[in-house]
């Protein structure tokens, strides 16, 4: 990923925050050295802070779309009370045999459940409510993510955005992938059943509250 953020403060925010288990950084050690994008991982900051907002927001059910390697989900699920779940989307066997093998190794790996297949029709098959959702798979389909999700969880739930600063491209779209993110950003600003605000956090957080 082309930071948009100098990496020596990266590094620094790194460094002066919480430090994440054991099992959570050989995951991120394995997908650098095997994985074709690695960049795709949360990393340590980011997890942390999605670990943060699950625990003091009191979250039980947490959706996940995109699980990726996994790291993102067990870090959510490191959040998660004992008898919590978190229910992670994602259409790609590989990248998740590596989630599910290092799930196996955390105490809090029970606690997630994966669901193969195109989030947009498991969205449809899900019940809510939730009380916090992950949103960070195809950036085409964040809109229609959103207007999915959205109705699922409870008022007062929290929805997360990731890569909504999209390396900056946002600033002049470009790409079909630049338009649709910077819609997505637009739509979420205008949208008055939440309260939302933008992190510049790696590359961009939306955090918002539903109504």
């Amino acid at each position: 990923m082309n930071s948009i953020i100098d990496p020596a403060i990266e590094t620094y925010a790194r460094e002066h925050s919480m430090p994440e288990s054991d099992v959570l950084r050989e995951l991120s050690d394995e997908t650098y050295r095997t994985m074709e994008s690695p960049q795709m991982v949360v990393g340590r900051v980011q997890g942390g802070l999605l670990r943060l907002l699950v625990s003091v927001s009191g979250a039980r059910r947490v959706l996940e779309l995109g699980a990726f390697t996994g790291y993102s989900a067990l870090a959510m699920a490191e959040g998660l009370p004992d008898d919590g779940e978190l229910i992670t989307c994602d259409m790609n066997a590989e990248s998740t045999e590596m989630a599910q093998r290092y799930w196996d190794r955390s105490l809090h790996g029970a606690k997630i459940m994966l669901k193969l297949g195109h989030a947009l029709e498991t969205i449809d098959t899900l019940e809510g409510p939730f009380d916090l959702v992950f949103i960070d798979a195809d950036k085409e389909n964040y809109t229609a993510y959103w207007e999915k999700v959205l109705p699922l969880v409870r008022s007062g739930g929290l929805i997360l955005v990731d890569n909504v600063l999209w390396k900056g491209r946002i600033l002049a779209p470009v790409s079909t992938l630049d338009h649709a993110v910077d819609a997505f950003n637009k739509h979420v600003a205008k949208d008055e059943r939440v309260e939302a605000i933008m992190l510049t956090v790696r590359d961009g957080v939306t955090v918002a509250r539903k109504k």
